[in-house]
């Protein structure tokens, strides 16, 4: 009889997969509209109807990190029509972070989908800058501890821990001035009234062609084609590669074959060339993983910044 039922559920999880979805669903983002999160999730959003056969509405429920949009997807049912974008942070940081204030636990109410978009993160400082080379950074603070600044999108962001790791690997002291978000801290370094920040290309690339900001240096190991000359922090601070990526999370229970419905229209999005090309302008590039791999990197990337975290005696706020 049990191996009866369970035979009858996995009819039915196949057939309700072949017909999925059957109305709109919806992709939360735990981010301010027209940010580069918001952006990933529309270019997602419009790629994923030739596989979908409906267009998925994107809602934006901000706060917590992004934790408001994952628990909202948490808590409208396993049934995959609710998916929430996980980023770099909710999946690797904030779980590790002391004190932070999660009102899901991804690892126990959210099931990962599939990666979608890498970001290249940059080391950049305002073109009035005096520092033209990462090196010129490493020794100033060597020279001033505690004095050369970097700002960040606020306590546990991946621009925070990004120049705390930094600090651990140069072996150097820094002072960490925190923003509400990514946008403000760009501004400051911009005006002069911090250093520098290391962030999102998306978050400065407008400013780098402008002329109104200097890249230093690329911080994820890759780089990318719109500034093929800038060099990597790595080859100034042995060992040092920190990236962010976009990927996407079900509520934990939804349906394996649903899952693949979804990690499917994931993985064609990330071949198509419209979503290539906008994302070659907001500086970000194609990174599909399946289920299994996108797991193992949040796994590999959670390892890396609790170390950072604890080296760094990080809390949260």
């Amino acid at each position: 009889m049990k191996r009866l039922l369970l035979a009858l559920l996995l009819a039915c999880g196949a057939a309700s997969a072949q017909t999925f979805p059957e109305r709109p669903p919806r992709i939360l983002g735990g981010f301010a509209a027209g940010g580069t999160s918001d952006i990933i999730n529309r270019i997602l959003a419009e790629a994923s109807f030739a596989t979908l056969g409906q267009r998925p509405v994107v809602e934006v429920r901000t706060g917590a990190n992004g934790f408001i949009a994952a628990a909202e997807a948490a808590r409208s049912g396993a049934d995959g029509y609710s998916i929430v974008q996980c980023a770099t942070g909710m999946l690797t940081i904030t779980p590790e972070l002391p004190g932070a204030n999660m009102p899901v636990d991804p690892s126990r109410d959210l099931i990962p989908i599939a990666n979608f978009a890498h970001s290249s993160q940059v080391m950049v400082v305002s073109k009035d800058s005096p520092f033209r080379r990462v090196a010129d950074v490493i020794a100033a603070a060597r020279a001033r501890p505690g004095e050369v600044s970097y700002a960040s999108a606020g306590i546990g962001a991946v621009s925070h821990l990004s120049g705390a790791r930094l600090e651990q690997l140069a072996g150097v002291r820094m002072l960490h001035v925190p923003y509400r978000g990514a946008a403000l801290g760009v501004l400051d370094v911009m005006a002069g009234r911090a250093d520098l920040i290391i962030t999102n290309l998306g978050d400065a690339a407008q400013q780098i062609r402008g002329g109104e900001m200097r890249l230093l240096a690329f911080a994820d190991g890759i780089g990318s084609p719109a500034f093929p000359d800038a060099p990597q922090i790595g080859a100034t601070v042995q060992g040092y590669a920190v990236s962010g990526w976009f990927g996407y999370c079900a509520a934990r229970g939804t349906p394996e074959a649903i899952i693949g419905r979804w990690a499917e229209a994931i993985r064609a999005a990330a071949r198509d060339p419209a979503t290539l090309r906008r994302f070659a302008e907001n500086g970000l590039v194609a990174r599909y993983e399946a289920p299994s791999d996108f797991s193992r990197t949040i796994a590999a990337d959670r390892a890396t910044w609790r170390e950072v975290i604890r080296g760094a005696n990080i809390r949260a706020e």
